[in-house]
């Protein structure tokens, strides 16, 4: 897909129209904001596959409340930053504190060592296995459909700044 390109002209009333519009745009606060928001809009497919990767995990059906399935695609969320240490766009799983004590749930659950935990009634431990990489691999092959939707919200943002300049 072409972009279109941007014409810029170096004289006095084009550079007044550039500072017009970044005055306009409030010291960058709403642009940053519109780009965040951007970014994120661009991967959330990206979440919802990873979401629904987690609600595919295999389940001995034990009945215990809260689910742990549901829990952890809850807290999978696209994540836009745009400060200077950490600048990028990524999915992120937050961790399931209030889910039967077991907070690093979305990290055991695609562990190929499994998680212990303790057989209900008694005191045997035992240890229970997720689906490996269920993570990971719900974003195989979308590298290249992220980058050019994320490169899209980018030339928004600069085709935004273009059209307030003139």
């Amino acid at each position: 897909m072409p972009s279109t390109p941007v014409d810029v002209s170096v004289t006095q009333d084009g550079l007044r129209a550039l500072v017009r519009a970044l005055r306009e745009e409030e010291d960058g606060k709403a642009l940053r904001r519109d780009l965040a928001k951007g970014l994120r809009e661009a991967i959330k497919p990206y979440a919802e596959r990873a979401s629904n990767a987690a609600l595919a995990i295999p389940s001995r059906g034990s009945g215990t409340s809260p689910a742990l399935r549901p829990a952890i695609a809850k807290g999978i969320k696209p994540q836009a930053d745009l400060t200077a240490r950490r600048t990028g766009a990524r999915v992120r799983v937050r961790r399931t504190h209030n889910v039967r004590g077991f907070s690093n749930a979305p990290k055991r659950t695609q562990s190929r060592k499994g998680w212990r935990t303790q057989t209900y009634g008694n005191d045997r431990w035992r240890v229970q296995f997720g689906k490996v990489g269920w993570f990971d691999d719900s974003f195989n092959g979308v590298g290249p459909l992220a980058r050019e939707a994320i490169h899209r919200a980018m030339e928004d943002m600069a085709r935004r700044i273009a059209e307030r300049a003139h």
